[in-house]
């Protein structure tokens, strides 16, 4: 008990804000793997918009409220959560710290929020689930095979106890992600998400709503970025609507993610649960996207960065400063709680102030705070 006080000790002084994960992730990774956490397909002009559209949106803060008993707490899927957070799926954990998915789920369920686990992360679905068999976990997959392969997966996640099922559907061809092709870099994630492509292609409404009616599961659509997809999605009886353009690593040139939470929102209506990822870096990312209509946000690079700069206990030291910042932007909004958030709480703004890319949250970095 001593060794891991000190440890936790040693995490919260190392860890004072958000940006001191880059640097510690930089020097624990090759270059092969620090590309591929932050880099982005071809010109990376998604990724940037991802960003560049959370730094166009303007708070229009409230005072003289009693803010006291504040709560950045949620419930998603029937379950109380710590933060509004799901541990967005990453094909490579693995590369980042040695236990892969298992450390991750072990810090969502340390701080308690949501991991959705990689179907091509390691070490799998059932060793993640020995590994962390109290936090809350959904499984993502990338369908590499027919339908009673599909069944299979889903039928595993079950019985291990993953409180939903999500199908990844923005890669029915893999982005070409130049940082790695220039240095020759194939992450273990591609490796195996190279074999069976064709199937994720033909994977469409019909194969979805086949599952919907053989299953009693939650079942989530990640990768969606039209309301015209949001309403077929609702429609064929998607519980989740999973807003994403995967961190601008697949089709570039696309629309930031928050830029397109509105129109998605407006479409579902109500009827199904909305999540975002994209950009997601600081706790005025989450409160932006809870005032938009999200009903929780993924991370991604900020989950890798903290594991690779620190393993599991990285991983519940970034929730608990992404924590305090939530905390402090609902309090100086003058709400205590996601329920008081308005869409008169924010405002488009016609310029952001730093220029984006993958890091760009974190403008304190480069002056050498």
């Amino acid at each position: 008990m001593a060794d891991k006080n000190a440890q936790v000790n040693d995490i919260e002084v190392r860890f004072q804000v958000l940006h001191q994960f880059v640097d510690a992730a930089r020097a624990n990774l090759d270059d092969g793997a620090w590309d591929y956490l932050i880099g982005g397909a071809e010109t990376e002009t998604t990724q940037k918009r991802n960003r560049l559209a959370l730094d166009r949106l303007a708070f229009r803060p409230r005072v003289m409220r009693d803010v006291n008993g504040l709560s950045a707490g949620t419930s998603f899927l029937g379950r109380d959560l710590r933060l509004p957070i799901i541990l967005a799926p990453i094909g490579s954990l693995q590369q980042f710290y040695e236990e892969g998915g298992s450390g991750v789920s072990k810090a969502a369920g340390e701080f308690g929020v949501m991991h959705m686990l990689s179907s091509v992360c390691k070490p799998g679905l059932e060793a993640v689930a020995q590994a962390a068999p109290d936090a809350h976990r959904i499984f993502q997959l990338y369908v590499r095979g027919d339908a009673d392969w599909v069944d299979d997966h889903i039928k595993r996640a079950m019985d291990n106890g993953y409180l939903g099922f999500c199908f990844t559907i923005d890669l029915d061809y893999y982005g070409r992600r130049e940082r790695d092709k220039a240095k020759g870099f194939i992450s273990v994630a591609r490796q195996t998400q190279a074999q069976g492509e064709e199937f994720q292609r033909s994977f469409n409404w019909d194969d979805f709503k086949r599952v919907r009616d053989k299953f009693d599961t939650p079942l989530m659509l990640k990768g969606i970025a039209t309301a015209e997809d949001a309403e077929i999605a609702v429609k064929e009886g998607c519980d989740v609507i999973y807003v994403s353009n995967h961190g601008g690593r697949q089709l570039d040139h696309g629309r930031g993610g928050i830029d397109v939470l509105p129109e998605v929102v407006q479409a579902v209506d109500g009827r199904a649960k909305v999540v975002l990822d994209g950009g997601i870096m600081r706790g005025a990312d989450v409160v932006k996207a809870m005032i938009l209509g999200a009903d929780a946000v993924g991370i991604g690079r900020l989950q890798g960065l903290a594991y690779a700069a620190a393993g599991t206990a990285g991983v519940v030291r970034m929730l608990e400063l992404l924590e305090l910042e939530v905390q402090s932007v609902l309090g100086l909004l003058g709400v205590t709680g996601y329920d008081g958030l308005e869409a008169k709480h924010i405002i488009s703004e016609p310029d952001a102030v730093n220029a984006p890319h993958a890091l760009s949250a974190f403008p304190l970095r480069d002056e050498g705070y």
